[in-house]
C-alpha cells in the first residue's frame, strides 16, 4: 500500500511512519521542517520504501500531485503547540485550515481515503466528567486567540464529515488527547517534555497557573496503535473518534512525580498565566477523554502508564543531549 503522512517528520507523523515501514507499505512525506526534524526520520533514510519532500500543504499543487501517487493519506500536518499558535496566529489559521482544506480536497477529486488528526482542543472548556464525541464544545470569545486552533480543528471535521457525506470521500477523523513520548520536545508549551527536561538540569519546574489543572496522558506508541487499527476499521469511516488515555493528573501532580522519577534537585515554581502567555490565553481545568468508541470499534488497550511515559522521555533526552 503507497501512504502519504502530511507531517511525517513531526513528533506523532514520524512514529506513524515507523508502523507503516515496519509493515512493509510504502511511504511518502511532506513536511515543511517547521516543528518535524528530520533526525525523527534518520533511521529510515536509506529506506527505498520511504520518500521524503520538503514542502508544504499550503502549496495545493504539491498536495495534489502527492495525493494522485498514494493510495491512503494520513494528514498530520498542522501548526501545534500552544506557544507556538499564540505566537502566530495568522499563520496558524492558514495552515490549519486552508492547509488542511488542500489536503481533503486533494482526496476528494481522487477519491483517495484520507485519516485527519483533529484534537481535544474541540471540547475547549468542557471541563465534563468524560468527554464523549457529541459532548458540546465551549470555547471562549474570539479575541482570546487561544481558542482559534479549536475553531480551526473543527473546521477541519466539519470539512471531513461534509466531504464524506455528500461525496462519499473515506474520511477517518481521531481527536487526540494529550500525547507524550519520545521526539516530543518541550519548547512549544508540551508539559511532559518540558518538565523532563527541566528535571535532568536540575533546574526549577515551571508551573503555570495553580497546578490543580488535570489532564491526562497517552503514549505515543498507544496512540500511534490506536490509529492503526481505526484506519483498518470500517465502522469509523466518517466519524470522530477520541483517541486518548482517561488515567488523570494534576500538574503539580506531575511536576512532583517527575522530580521523584528523576531524582532531582529541581523546585518546582509557580508563574501566572499573565506572566507565561501572551494576551489571549486562557486555561481549561480539565480534560478527560471518554474512550469508549475506540475501545468498542478496535478492542484498543493502551499498554503505558505516565511513569512509562516519564522513564522513555528521560532515555530519549538523555541519549540526545
Amino acid at each position: 500500500m503507497k501512504y502519504l503522512v502530511t507531517g511525517g517528520a513531526g513528533f506523532i507523523g514520524s512514529h506513524l511512519v515507523d508502523l507503516l515501514l515496519a509493515d512493509g507499505h510504502k511511504v511518502s512525506v511532506i513536511d515543511n521542517f517547521s516543528t518535524g526534524s528530520i533526525e525523527n526520520l534518520r533511521s529510515h533514510i536509506s529506506n527505498p520504501n520511504l520518500t521524503i519532500t520538503e514542502g508544504d500543504i499550503l502549496d495545493a499543487d504539491l498536495v495534489e500531485k502527492s495525493v494522485n501517487q498514494s493510495e491512503r493519506v494520513f494528514h498530520f500536518a498542522a501548526a501545534v503547540g500552544v506557544m507556538n499558535i499564540m505566537a502566530n496566529p495568522l499563520s496558524s489559521l492558514e495552515t490549519n485550515i486552508r492547509g488542511s482544506e488542500n489536503v481533503l480536497n486533494a482526496c476528494a477529486n481522487s477519491n483517495v481515503p484520507v485519516l485527519i488528526a483533529s484534537s481535544s482542543e474541540i471540547y475547549g472548556k468542557n471541563a465534563s466528567d468524560a468527554l464523549n464525541e457529541n459532548s458540546d464544545r465551549i470555547i471562549g470569545p474570539p479575541q482570546m486567540i487561544r481558542w482559534s486552533y479549536s475553531d480551526a480543528k473543527a473546521i477541519d471535521e466539519s470539512l471531513a464529515i461534509s466531504l464524506h457525506q455528500k461525496k462519499g470521500l473515506e474520511t477517518r477523523i481521531v481527536r487526540l488527547f494529550n500525547t507524550v513520548g519520545p521526539r516530543q520536545v518541550g519548547h512549544y508549551g508540551m508539559v511532559v517534555p518540558r518538565f523532563v527536561q527541566a528535571a535532568l538540569r536540575h533546574e526549577p519546574l515551571m508551573v503555570f497557573g495553580n497546578g490543580t489543572q488535570t489532564r491526562c496522558f497517552g503514549h505515543v506508541s498507544d496512540i500511534t496503535s490506536a490509529i492503526m487499527l481505526l484506519d483498518k476499521t470500517k465502522e469509523a469511516v466518517g466519524m470522530p473518534v477520541n483517541v486518548g488515555v482517561n488515567k488523570e493528573i494534576s500538574i503539580k501532580n506531575l511536576a512532583e512525580l517527575v522530580i521523584e522519577m528523576t531524582s532531582s534537585n529541581s523546585s518546582i515554581q509557580y508563574l501566572a498565566y499573565s506572566d507565561a502567555y501572551p494576551a489571549g490565553y486562557e486555561d481549561m481545568q480539565r480534560r478527560v477523554p471518554d474512550n469508549r468508541l475506540l475501545i468498542q470499534l478496535t478492542g484498543w488497550k493502551p499498554k503505558n502508564s505516565i511513569k512509562d511515559i516519564i522513564l522513555d522521555l528521560v532515555a530519549y533526552f538523555s541519549a540526545n543531549r
